[in-house]
């Protein structure tokens, strides 16, 4: 089963009333998405996800509540072109970077390096690109630079070097079999200090996905969608995806540089927005649910 990672808090920081218009970006399995529909009895919410099964499972969790929601099936990329042909403004928009835990437990989907599978993780099944792909047709050097900037893996080029001779012999098909090579291609004593394959499944699904330059364009088109008073709640997951949130943020919340030091601010220079939290999960929550421990949660609102 799913648990919402840091639920109860970003709940709180979109300032809900019960007429609120609210954008949930990551429906998944409707965690977040039926807690927002139950404090907004007058309000609507737009909820947005590309996966069809975790659609269909939160339509029926959403229906039981009230209908006063729409589902969009399509990546959230397409934020600013969907919310716009419905409404002008909102009042608050909520992204959860996280994979949800039935995408990451049904083996076929191929997300997880622990279960047999094969090299899949495509978040839409209708896009054409794999990890099947990504292993078997990227160049050395382009695994290389996947594993170093999104898995952040330090031995990265060994890891590919690994991968490229073992496709000489025959594709790379499932992700035991791709998980195998890795354990092979690293010191056995950075084995010891958790799944090597870990980060580069990740680096793969980042890749599949276009994650970070579809969030990083989510985010910034999702800025000029929120009301003034209106908030923008991002949890990420890892380092990466934080640290585009956090810049983007700082980006439009800080006065420039050349101008701090001026007595007043002319208007046109004044920041637009103000960062509100910056918090991660309580020790019982990721006690509670391990998947919650690389959380982070952060909050902007718009002010002018």
């Amino acid at each position: 089963m799913h648990e919402s990672v840091l639920l109860t808090e970003s709940i709180n920081y979109l300032n809900l009333n019960d007429q609120s218009i609210i954008v949930d970006c990551t429906l998944g399995y409707g965690g977040h998405s039926s807690q927002i529909l139950k404090q907004i009895p007058n309000g609507y919410l737009y909820a947005f996800d590309q996966d069809k099964e975790a659609i269909k499972s939160a339509d029926q969790k959403l229906k039981a509540i009230r209908d006063n929601y729409e589902i969009i099936n399509t990546n959230f990329v397409n934020i600013k072109e969907e919310i716009t042909k419905r409404i002008d403004h909102v009042d608050g928009i909520l992204f959860d970077l996280g994979v949800s835990s039935p995408q990451l437990d049904e083996a076929s989907r191929g997300f997880s390096f622990h279960k047999e599978a094969p090299l899949d993780m495509r978040m839409n099944r209708d896009q054409k690109l794999s990890a099947y792909d990504v292993v078997n047709t990227y160049a050395q050097e382009d695994l290389i630079k996947i594993f170093k900037v999104y898995g952040e893996e330090k031995y990265a080029n060994s890891i590919a070097k690994g991968i490229i001779k073992a496709r000489e012999n025959k594709d790379i098909k499932t992700t035991l079999e791709l998980s195998e090579i890795i354990k092979a291609n690293v010191p056995e004593k950075y084995r010891k200090k958790g799944h090597p394959a870990r980060k580069v499944f990740q680096a793969i699904r980042i890749e599949v996905n276009d994650e970070l330059n579809v969030f990083e364009k989510a985010l910034k088109d999702a800025l000029n969608l929120i009301k003034v008073g209106g908030r923008i709640c991002v949890i990420t997951f890892h380092s990466l995806e934080d640290r585009i949130c956090k810049n983007v943020f700082n980006e439009v919340s800080m006065i420039p540089k050349e101008l701090q030091n001026l007595p007043i601010i002319p208007d046109e220079y004044k920041p637009k927005y103000k960062v509100i939290a910056n918090i991660k999960p309580s020790d019982e929550e990721i006690e509670k649910n391990n998947r919650s421990r690389s959380a982070r949660l952060r909050v902007i609102e718009r002010s002018l």
